[in-house]
């Protein structure tokens, strides 16, 4: 049995590398990202370097992990989060299906006027990549900011018994991403899907005595396609393909 072809990376996972903001936050933490939360992607957080925690709001209340070098972290859909760098706090994200979370499987925690409709979203979530990279950073700690002052409403409002604020505020994420829902299931079907239909055949063949797709091994390598990126998060450092 001839095994349908995938050889990206493990699982069809995007992977970068992510270092944390420095800039202190609204509420006077030592520095930290932009809250967002993802609509059909799990990830996950190896830590590297630094202190730190993630802080995350779901519908069951508001949490905070620990984060520290070894420590491996992940949160499935629909869980707001936001880290706080207690110092020098490096990570490799893992992100399912390919990456899609860098490829706008987040919304982030701003005023609900501003998750109208996607082209007022984009204008309010936007880095224009010609700007000098002071302008970058101005742009995104302002954003970072607006969205932490409605993460912080979130949480008083979720803590008081108030459930409305945030379920109002999942409606509108779930709102603002479906014109892209096309898109994003061919990325799935191109990778999380091929990759689980390979190991399926693979299996199959094992059992039939046939390791034949063994004989088309691999080995693949790549490097950072950029560096420095303003994220959601941090400074980024996106590899390409993964």
């Amino acid at each position: 049995m001839v095994s349908p072809a995938y050889d990206g990376f493990p699982a069809a996972v995007g992977v970068s590398r992510l270092t944390v903001y420095d800039w202190p936050t609204v509420e006077g933490l030592p520095g930290g990202g932009t809250p967002h939360l993802h609509l059909t992607c799990s990830e996950g957080y190896v830590v590297t370097a630094g202190r730190g925690t993630v802080q995350t709001l779901t519908t069951s209340g508001f949490e905070e992990t620990p984060l520290e070098p070894g420590t491996v972290a992940w949160f499935t859909p629909g869980t707001i989060h936001r880290l706080v760098n207690d110092g020098g706090l490096e990570i490799i994200v893992v992100m399912q299906n390919s990456g899609l979370p860098e490829a706008g499987d987040a919304v982030l925690t701003l005023p609900q006027d501003r998750l109208t409709d996607p082209g007022t979203y984009a204008d309010a979530v936007r880095i224009p990549a010609d700007l000098p990279e002071a302008e970058q950073a101005r742009i995104a700690r302002a954003r970072r900011d607006t969205a932490t002052r409605r993460f912080l409403e979130l949480r008083a409002a979720t803590r008081d018994g108030a459930p409305e604020p945030l379920a109002a505020f999942h409606r509108a994420a779930a709102e603002l991403v479906r014109p892209r829902l096309d898109d994003w299931e061919r990325r799935w079907r191109d990778g999380a899907h091929v990759a689980a239909e390979a190991t399926r055949a693979q299996l199959d063949a094992l059992r039939g005595k046939d390791g034949g797709h063994l004989s088309a091994a691999r080995v693949s390598a790549t490097g950072p396609a950029a560096r420095g990126r303003f994220g959601m998060c941090g400074r980024l450092a996106v590899y390409p393909g993964i």
